[in-house]
């Protein structure tokens, strides 16, 4: 009897002991567990999506790629996949399956112990390993992953925690989340998928790089169709369409990370720029923004076209630069071919190697293939001299390839929107692979007569009309230093007494230096600065030629005060920006419109007015006359040839070159649209002789617009209250009759026409200059003879 009391109490002792170890073992593990509760607020990092205006996607920018899909948005067939593959007791476990802990505790115990110990894990403990723990092996780990796995059950349901899954789960390809490797594997969204293919989603899991669908194509074959095996056993698809489904062929389209759309890889690069300022570069590459930006996806491949096109004419007559590189001939020759930097966004060129350079060249290709070369497509000035293992560019034309090189000279160009100063379009050079400096944005150039219309617009806001005359004649002033500055016309002659706007649309040099010394450098530079055209610029005679240095999209916004109303509103690549959750946390248009929501409809009630975007700075009535004297450079000046095709449009434009055509300009717009380019060697030696913004930037120009203009339509510029067209000669501002052949309709303000009032003069030569004026010694790029500025 005392044996049997002896022998209960020493097992109840034990039992005692038991639980007391066992609690205090509890209770250590589990005290440092982390809450479960953070997952509450937690935000996993999600790729920011970039898209153009019309939806096109042209950009991602990811640490991880993901896309966060809430569980209702998430098909079914994906669910069931995974939870076939990982978890079938999901929705009955506590959080932990004791039936697999047996399982996995058995064959552990038989197997080797070199082989990876099994873990049995279930959806819920793959979430607390995920987020809260390390990927280390070990039966500690093992545990406090089970005690979290409870709190998570008690805390969130079984759909919160598929969703935590579904998108935290890496699947390799640096996918992040089922709907990221969706886009990733397949460039499908998650509905569009098919069994096979969300089979081999959910067989990923386990070890991505064990099932890679490419270099471990059969592995990744068996891994799949055995989840579509445990699909079938559960009941989630039928066995006709499992046996189908594994009889298909794993196909996939992996997905590039970064620019989507080649055509706007300048503008995706800005964009980065402009949201990296923004918001910093967690916020881009984390963040989940979408940003909607101004781009128009076929504006944008037009005026990329056309740039090239005009750089590669130019170019042409320079002749042949020599080959992009040189590599050894024979085995492995397509791997170092591959490995040459290539432009490879000029997606219509494929980078090749001669083999023979006979008279019909015979190229090889990276995937080892091989193409000819004729004489006939070698027109290239000094190509005669390519020998076999020199790698160039081609172009597939009719009876073979042609042969192609990068230009070395370049330049930048925008489309921009004068309304409301959105970019349509951006530029940045021939290829971004080539050269990821963006000449549109960051290039400080000299605009040269480009910058003129800006000095004619504050001469029509002090007195001057178009109509009124000026000297085009030889002047001298002082330079404040005991020389004097004696520009000249670029053609060496003068007009005498010329109205104001032939001074403009023959682009006289004097006539514009007259004008600007009259009314003051202070008033011209104070107005390009309020245009947003410069940021700083110094009141010198020499500026008002287009001395100092601008960038082609600061120098478009100031074109737009023109045609606007005088409102100056600061170019812009983004529309909105929208965070993860869908809240616009940026719109360039601000504007409210107050009465534009009716929520009881219709009621006759008064239409709403939206203000007009930006501010109004200027004179309404003078952007429309410079505007319409820009007209006449197009018409009959010096953009005449480049424009012969589409003179029955009302376009309007403004040529520049600079000394030794160091830079050559053309900003030319319709009443709606303003397409502004330079052309130049980013060294900043010359072009070669004759080269001008009317002969080498004005066709690219021309090009574009005549590739959209036919579909846009263009309409007559908008004629601003205040304002009276009368017929006068185009050549000596006279009013004139319907019979006169040059007769034009001129704008003038109420007022100022030639019958109301006489004509302003300038032309008071070698007159004391204001000491505080006194323009400094003219640039190495203002001329002082007869190659001036243009």
């Amino acid at each position: 009897m005392r044996f049997l009391r002896f022998f209960f109490v020493s097992i109840l002792t034990i039992i005692g002991v038991g639980a007391l170890a066992a609690g205090l073992a509890f209770w250590y593990l589990s005290s440092d567990l982390p809450d479960a509760e953070t997952l509450a607020k937690y935000e996993p990092p999600v790729t920011t999506r970039v898209h153009a205006y019309d939806g096109t996607l042209i950009a991602e920018f990811a640490k991880e790629r993901r896309l966060f899909v809430p569980i209702d948005d998430i098909p079914p067939l994906v669910k069931n996949a995974f939870i076939a593959a990982e978890d079938k007791n999901f929705y009955l476990h506590p959080g932990f399956d004791p039936s697999g802990i047996a399982r996995a505790l058995l064959t552990n115990l038989q197997s080797s112990g070199d082989k990876r110990p099994e873990g049995a894990s279930t959806i819920t403990q793959q979430v607390a390993r995920n987020f809260f723990f390390s990927q280390d092996v070990s039966y500690i780990r093992k545990i406090k992953e089970i005690l979290l796995s409870m709190r998570i059950e008690a805390t969130f349901s079984k759909d919160k925690i598929l969703e935590l899954y579904l998108n935290q789960i890496f699947l390799g390809q640096n996918s992040y989340g089922v709907a990221a490797a969706a886009l990733n594997y397949f460039d499908k969204s998650l509905d569009e998928l098919s069994i096979a293919e969300v089979a081999y989603l959910a067989a990923l899991p386990k070890a991505p790089s064990n099932y890679h669908p490419v270099t471990q194509k059969t592995r990744a074959i068996e891994r799949r169709n055995y989840v579509i095996d445990q699909m079938v056993e559960v009941g989630y698809v039928s066995k006709a369409d499992g046996e189908k489904a594994k009889a298909e062929d794993l196909v996939v389209t992996f997905r590039p990370l970064g620019t989507r759309y080649e055509d706007a890889q300048y503008f995706a690069e800005e964009a980065r720029r402009v949201i990296t300022n923004r918001y910093g570069e967690d916020k881009l590459f984390s963040g989940g923004l979408s940003v909607r930006t101004t781009l128009d996806s076929k504006f944008q491949s037009i005026a990329l076209n056309a740039f090239r096109i005009g750089l590669q004419r130019y170019d042409r007559a320079s002749g042949w630069h020599g080959p992009v590189a040189t590599i050894e001939l024979g085995a492995g020759w397509e791997q170092r071919l591959n490995d040459i930097p290539s432009a490879r966004d000029v997606t219509n060129w494929r980078i090749a190697v001669i083999q023979d350079a006979g008279g019909t060249w015979t190229v090889g290709f990276t995937d080892g293939t091989t193409g000819e070369v004729p004489a006939s497509g070698r027109k290239l000035n000094g190509s005669g001299k390519a020998k076999a293992g020199d790698v160039i560019y081609v172009e597939k034309a009719d009876g073979g390839y042609s042969l192609r090189q990068i230009p070395e000279v370049n330049g930048g160009l925008v489309i921009l929107d004068p309304h409301s100063s959105r970019v349509l379009a951006l530029v940045g050079g021939f290829s971004y692979y080539a050269s990821v400096f963006n000449r549109a944005t960051q290039a400080m150039r000299q605009p040269g007569s480009s910058f003129k219309p800006f000095v004619y617009a504050t001469a029509l806001d002090n007195g001057y009309t178009p109509s009124s005359l000026v000297l085009d004649g030889p002047i001298s002033l002082p330079m404040g230093n005991g020389r004097r500055w004696n520009p000249k016309n670029s053609d060496g002659r003068y007009l005498g007494l010329a109205t104001l706007r032939q001074g403009l649309e023959k682009s006289r040099n004097l006539m514009t230096v007259r004008l600007a010394y009259d009314i003051g450098m202070k008033l011209v530079v104070d107005r390009v600065k309020r245009a947003g055209a410069y940021d700083k610029i110094d009141p010198v005679l020499a500026n008002a030629l287009g001395a100092a240095e601008t960038t082609v999209i600061k120098l478009a916004g100031g074109y737009a005060t023109f045609l606007n109303g005088g409102r100056v509103v600061p170019a812009t690549i983004i529309d909105r920006i929208q965070d993860r959750y869908g809240k616009t946390i940026f719109r360039h248009d601000d504007r409210s419109c107050e009465g534009c929501y009716a929520p009881n409809g219709w009621e006759n009630q008064e239409e709403p007015l939206l203000p007009d975007i930006g501010r109004e700075e200027f004179d309404p009535r003078t952007g429309f006359q410079v505007a319409t004297i820009l007209q006449g450079v197009v018409q009959r000046g010096t953009a005449k040839n480049a424009f012969k095709k589409l003179k029955d449009y009302p376009i309007g434009g403004k040529t520049g070159t600079t000394n030794e055509s160091r830079d050559v300009w053309f900003v030319g717009f319709t009443a709606d649209l303003i397409v502004a380019a330079y052309v130049g060697y980013d060294d900043h030696h010359p072009l070669r002789r004759g080269s001008f913004g009317g002969t080498v930037v004005a066709p690219i120009a021309a090009d574009i617009f005549e590739a959209v203009l036919p579909e846009t339509g263009a309409l007559p510029l908008r004629t601003p209250p205040g304002v009276v067209m009368m017929r006068v000669n185009a050549v000596s501002g006279r009013p004139t009759s319907a019979d006169d052949p040059g007769a034009i309709m001129e704008p003038f303000k109420l007022g100022t026409d030639p019958d109301s009032k006489e004509a302003n003069t300038a032309g008071a030569d070698e007159a004391d200059y204001p000491a505080e004026e006194a323009p400094p010694p003219p640039p190495e790029s203002v001329s002082t003879g007869t190659g001036g500025l243009y």
